[in-house]
C-alpha cells in the first residue's frame, strides 16, 4: 500500500503554488480508465468467469496487463511483478495520455536493471477489482452500467485465482519470480501456496502474513472517508458530472494513507513548522506547509483512482491472511518450495518489520535464512519504491539464486 508513482514516492518536499494551480479545474468523477480511452501501452485479456470465495461468480472478467522483453522459446525466463493498492500495471514508460504517471518502479525493471528486461520477460496485470483496465467497480456489467456496489467483495486470494487465469491465457505455465510489494506481496504469497508448481521463486517485500487490527482499523477510517463523502451516493455517483464526483472523500482517505505510508522523523525534517505562503496558519488564513503537501497528493490522487474501487481493494487487503483455513501461519508458510527473498523496512510503520520477521522465520528456501532482509531508511513504508539501490540488491541476489 503506496504512492505507486515515481513523482509521488520522492521525498518529501514543499508544493509551490504554481505545483498546486497544476490541479486547478473540476476533477473528474473517476479517475478510472474507461471503455474508449486512450490504450496506451495496455494490453488486455479475458480470462472467463471467476469462482470467488463468498460463493458468487464475477462474469466475464478481463485483466489489463503490460509486457516488456522477449519471452524465451522455452518459457521460462517469465516475471509476474504485482502491485499495491493504488498502482496498476504502468511498472516502466512514461506518462502520456493513456497514463497519469510515469512508471512506477523505473529504477528496478528495465534494460539493465534488477529485473532486466533484456533477459526477462515481464509482465504485470492490473489487480481484479482495479480501475486501470482490469474488470472493476468502474467497469460496464452485462447490463451496460457500471458494476458500482453491485461489484463483489473480493479476496487477496480471489485476486490470485484471476492472476492464475491469466497466466494459462498467456500460456505461462511457470514464473522464473513472483515478485510484489505492499498488497502485491500479499498475492506473492498466495501464489507461492495456491500454485506453488508454478512459482521457481518469490519476493516478499513489505507485507505481512496476515493484516493485523491496527492494520484493519486503519484502513477503515479510510473507507468511511470515501462513504460519508455526500457525492459518494452510496457508490453509484458515476452519471455526476465532472466535480460533482466523490473526490472529497477519495482524497481524503489519500491523506490519511500518506500518513502511514512515510514517516514522522521525515516529515518533520522536510516541513518542521514550515508556512505554505506568507499567511500566518495561526488565525491569519494561512497553511502549514505539510497541510498544502497532503491536500496536493490526495487531490491528484482522484485523478487517476476510482472511489469504489479503493474501497474494493481495501477490503480485498482486510482479508489478507495466509493462515486461515490452513492451520495457522507456521502450516501455510510451510507449503512455499519456491526460493524466497523476504525485505522489511526498519521505518515502516504501517506494515512494522515484525510481519518480515514472521514470514522469514517460516519459509525453509529463504536465500537469506530465517530472518527478512532489512533496508534502513528514513521513508518508511514508502521505501521499497524510493530505496533503488538496496531493493535492486535483494532482488538481483533472488533472481541470481
Amino acid at each position: 500500500m503506496d504512492w505507486q508513482t515515481t513523482a509521488d514516492a520522492v521525498p518529501a518536499s514543499i508544493v509551490t503554488e504554481a505545483r498546486a494551480a497544476s490541479l486547478a479545474g473540476r476533477a473528474p468523477t473517476t479517475g478510472a480508465w474507461r471503455e474508449g480511452d486512450a490504450v496506451g501501452d495496455r494490453r488486455f485479456v479475458g480470462i472467463g468467469d471467476v469462482a470467488l470465495e463468498s460463493g458468487r461468480v464475477l462474469p466475464s472478467a478481463r485483466i489489463a496487463y503490460e509486457q516488456w522483453g522477449t519471452l524465451s522459446p522455452a518459457r521460462d525466463n517469465a516475471i509476474l511483478v504485482l502491485h499495491a493498492l493504488t498502482g496498476d500495471s504502468h511498472v516502466a514508460g512514461p506518462a502520456g495520455p493513456a497514463h497519469p504517471s510515469a512508471g512506477w518502479w523505473p529504477g528496478i525493471v528495465g534494460p539493465g536493471l534488477a529485473i532486466d528486461t533484456d533477459r526477462w520477460f515481464v509482465v504485470a496485470p492490473n489487480v481484479l477489482g482495479g480501475c486501470q483496465g482490469s474488470t472493476g467497480p468502474a467497469s460496464l456489467a452485462s447490463d451496460g452500467a457500471e458494476w458500482g456496489i453491485r461489484f463483489p467483495f473480493l479476496t487477496i486470494r480471489d485476486q490470485v485465482r484471476a492472476q492464475i487465469a491469466f497466466a494459462r491465457e498467456l500460456g505461462i505455465e511457470r514464473f522464473a519470480a513472483v515478485v510484489g510489494g505492499s498488497m502485491g506481496a500479499m498475492h506473492v504469497l498466495e501464489w507461492a501456496i495456491m500454485a506453488p508448481d508454478a512459482v521457481e521463486r518469490i519476493a516478499v517485500l513489505a507485507a505481512p502474513a496476515a493484516s493485523t487490527a491496527d492494520q484493519i482499523a486503519l484502513n477503515s477510517v479510510q473507507i468511511e472517508a470515501i462513504r460519508t463523502d455526500p457525492a459518494f451516493r452510496g457508490g453509484e455517483f458515476y452519471d455526476a458530472p465532472d466535480g460533482d464526483g466523490p473526490t472529497r472523500g477519495l482524497a481524503l482517505a489519500r491523506r490519511m494513507a500518506m500518513l502511514n505510508y512515510r514517516t514522522a522523523s521525515e516529515l518533520n525534517q522536510r516541513f518542521a513548522r514550515s508556512w505554505q505562503s506568507d499567511l500566518d496558519p495561526l488565525g491569519g488564513d494561512g497553511r502549514f506547509a505539510v497541510e498544502s503537501y497532503l491536500d496536493f497528493h490526495g487531490n491528484k490522487f482522484t485523478r487517476r483512482f476510482d472511489a469504489n474501487s479503493y474501497i474494493v481493494l481495501t477490503e480485498a487487503m482486510n482479508s489478507h491472511d495466509i493462515a486461515r483455513g490452513r492451520g495457522g501461519v507456521a502450516a501455510a508458510l510451510a507449503q512455499v518450495e519456491a526460493k524466497s527473498l523476504v525485505l522489511g523496512i526498519d521505518s515502516d510503520r504501517y506494515f512494522p518489520l515484525a510481519g518480515q520477521v514472521e514470514i522469514a522465520a517460516g519459509l525453509r528456501a529463504s536465500i537469506h535464512g530465517r530472518s527478512p532482509v532489512v533496508v534502513a531508511s528514513e521513508y518508511g513504508h514508502d521505501a521499497f519504491l524510493i530505496e533503488d539501490d538496496a531493493i535492486a540488491a535483494a532482488i538481483g541476489e533472488l533472481l541470481s539464486a
